[in-house]
């Protein structure tokens, strides 16, 4: 069981490596979209050549992404998964999914389903009405030249597991010594184009039925409306201590449980793919479906991330000891203008999220709250992340259609309610905020620059108790080989604002966004490419 979690958490992590790209690549294509809205930049510039062309350019970049994120998902499923020789890893999955998605095609072939007989005009001239006959088409796709089940990013994680499995067991399988070239990681690729395309024909039967199943969950959550997306914004949060809401993230984000659209025939699906979707096919995809969709993404998370968590920061400030305000008004800080700005909220929410069960499970519910009244005013403001930002981009840029300003007055509100209920609960319960721990649990003196990377690797248990480090966007991952050498004393005196015990061998220290030179600097000091 421990074994799993670890797996699951190792999964998690490499969710975040197309998901980083896809971020970026939407705020540009947000941008692109909002240059090309003649109500925001004037009739003039939609007509100037040389500009269009550039922004043309630009959606098509973002577009190419897009359309091929689940290979992407392949391999970062196959990285994260590897327990070694991680690019042959990366290497055998691109072969996987396109040997899987073969095998599915050459499956669909054999019941006479293909290309040419599944477009709408074909299905209609076989005698169904157009409405089945688009619903049916919609299933399937050109994915990578081959015609294939329309699985969306789910798709991509199979043959990415699938592979990974298949590597791990034989990147250092031996063979005889006529063949002997063949064997180790040179055996990865070769027993991957034998595996998956028979994964494929598996599959392909039995896709039509998880397709069912996957349909009927997202159904049931797009009934249960603006309460669905109070249990998703309660649900992320409540995860973020164990790292899983990514997982549950990209659930929403590319599988039909976050919705389904129809763009120029093929099916998009999931809640992230419909809205960039919207983008790159202005007026392709009905306002009223763009709104369902991004009732799950960013639009819930700003009225928290710019406002709430911020004036929580201050209520930690306020209470904290006269005598250590200032260090504790230098990590609030730094904290809430990262969580105003980008949305990632993890070096705020670990000042309280293990000390006081009562203001975690207060956050999670508000922001459920926050989720459920910008679905109920309809709210069309995507992207992932919440911040500032995503604001600008993808709300204000995009016009009033978005009503945008409904995250400002819910803000205005949820700013003193943060401030006053935690304040309240801090002071009335004695939680130990930062500034406010028992005196023998004060934090240790911040180490300098040139010091941290040492005594992260003290903190650690030293080199030999350090197996494996990563990073995501906030957190340096370590993989330890035994817990009790880790002291999470020593570690927050190197500028963590919380240590995170996931497994007996996965620790996570948190950092904040400037966790990737972090992790790059120990790795150096360790000899780790």
């Amino acid at each position: 069981m421990k074994q799993l979690t670890s797996q699951i958490h190792a999964f998690g992590k490499a969710l975040m490596m197309p998901i980083s790209v896809i971020a970026a690549a939407g705020i540009f294509l947000g941008l692109a979209a909002a240059l090309q809205n003649p109500a925001i930049t004037g009739e003039a510039f939609a007509q100037m050549q040389v500009p269009q062309l550039i922004i043309g350019f630009i959606r098509k970049v973002a577009g190419a992404l897009f359309a091929n994120l689940p290979l992407f998902f392949a391999v970062a499923s196959a990285i994260g998964l590897a327990k070694a020789e991680k690019p042959t890893a990366a290497f055998a999955a691109v072969i996987g999914y396109l040997m899987m998605n073969t095998g599915i095609s050459a499956t669909l072939a054999a019941k006479g389903l293909t290309a040419a007989t599944t477009t709408p005009q074909a299905l209609q001239q076989a005698g169904m009405d157009q409405t089945s006959a688009m619903m049916l088409s919609a299933e399937y796709i050109q994915m990578l030249g081959i015609f294939t089940y329309n699985m969306s990013v789910l798709g991509g994680v199979i043959a990415g597991l699938l592979t990974v499995v298949l590597h791990n067991r034989f990147y250092t399988q031996q063979l005889p010594v006529a063949i002997s070239f063949f064997g180790g990681r040179r055996f990865v690729p070769i027993i991957t184009v034998v595996v998956l395309p028979l994964a494929g024909v598996l599959l392909a039967l039995i896709w039509p039925t998880i397709g069912a199943g996957i349909a009927w969950v997202g159904e049931m959550i797009g009934k249960s409306g603006q309460y669905g997306a109070f249990l998703l914004g309660a649900c992320e949060r409540l995860l973020i201590p164990t790292g899983l809401h990514h997982i549950l993230n990209e659930t929403v984000r590319f599988t039909p449980i976050g919705g389904m659209a129809t763009v120029e025939g093929q099916s998009v699906v999931g809640a992230l793919n419909i809205f960039n979707s919207s983008l790159t096919h202005p007026g392709a995809i009905p306002d009223d479906t763009v709104r369902t969709a991004t009732q799950f993404l960013a639009q819930g998370k700003i009225p928290v991330m710019m406002f709430g968590l911020p004036a929580a920061a201050l209520a930690i400030y306020h209470t904290a000891r006269p005598e250590h305000k200032q260090r504790v008004k230098a990590l609030v800080l730094a904290g809430a203008l990262t969580s105003f700005t980008t949305g990632i909220t993890e070096p705020l929410e670990f000042c309280f999220i293990f000390v006081s069960p009562v203001l975690y499970v207060l956050h999670a519910l508000l922001t459920g709250l926050s989720f459920m009244l910008m679905s109920m005013l309809h709210l069309m403001i995507g992207n992932v992340q919440g911040g500032a930002i995503d604001l600008v981009v993808f709300g204000i840029l995009g016009g009033s259609k978005t009503h945008w300003w409904w995250t400002l007055v819910l803000g205005a509100c949820y700013a003193p309610l943060y401030y006053y209920l935690f304040r309240l609960v801090i002071t009335r319960m004695g939680v130990e905020t930062p500034g406010r721990e028992s005196e023998d649990e004060q934090k240790a003196p911040q180490v300098t620059a040139d010091e941290r990377t040492r005594v992260i690797i003290s903190g650690l248990g030293g080199e030999a108790n350090i197996e494996e480090v990563d990073c995501c966007f906030t957190r340096l991952r370590v993989r330890v080989k035994a817990m009790n050498e880790v002291v999470d004393q020593t570690l927050l005196s190197t500028g963590a604002n919380g240590v995170n015990r996931v497994t007996e061998h996965d620790v996570q220290v948190i950092y904040g966004p400037q966790v990737e030179k972090i992790a790059n600097e120990v790795k150096q000091a360790l000899g780790v490419s």
